[in-house]
């Protein structure tokens, strides 16, 4: 099965920090471009951060800019998104997703299960 995989989520406190990572399973991550999403329970997916192929490029959901970056390893096939400052409201299922384009609110072909970020006190 081709799908992301992700790793990196946990509770933390308000102000805190949490480092994603999202790997592939079955495919060279490397030659997608990497989205980032959330989703709350009852509420729609959002996109959080994005990535191009070459790393050249990246965006970021209004909400977390100035606290989350994104940022790939190509030595490991490996993005992250480190989010620093958390917020309760960030709370959520923290997905990655690969495709053609960095968007956020573009297609993306393979997905993962998910991590569950939970900012409380």
């Amino acid at each position: 099965q081709l799908q992301t995989v992700e790793s990196g989520g946990g509770l933390v406190q308000p102000g805190g920090s949490l480092r994603l990572s999202c790997a592939a399973s079955g495919f060279t991550l490397n030659d997608f471009a990497i989205g980032w999403f959330r989703q709350a329970p009852g509420k729609e997916r959002e996109g959080v951060s994005c990535v191009t192929k070459s790393g050249g490029f990246t965006d970021y959901a209004d909400s977390v800019k100035g606290r989350f970056t994104i940022a790939r390893d190509n030595a490991k096939n490996t993005v992250y998104l480190q989010m620093n400052s958390l917020k309760p409201e960030d709370t959520g299922v923290y997905y990655c997703a690969a495709g053609m384009v960095c968007g956020l609110n573009a297609d993306y072909i393979f997905w993962g299960q998910g991590t569950q970020v939970t900012v409380s006190s």
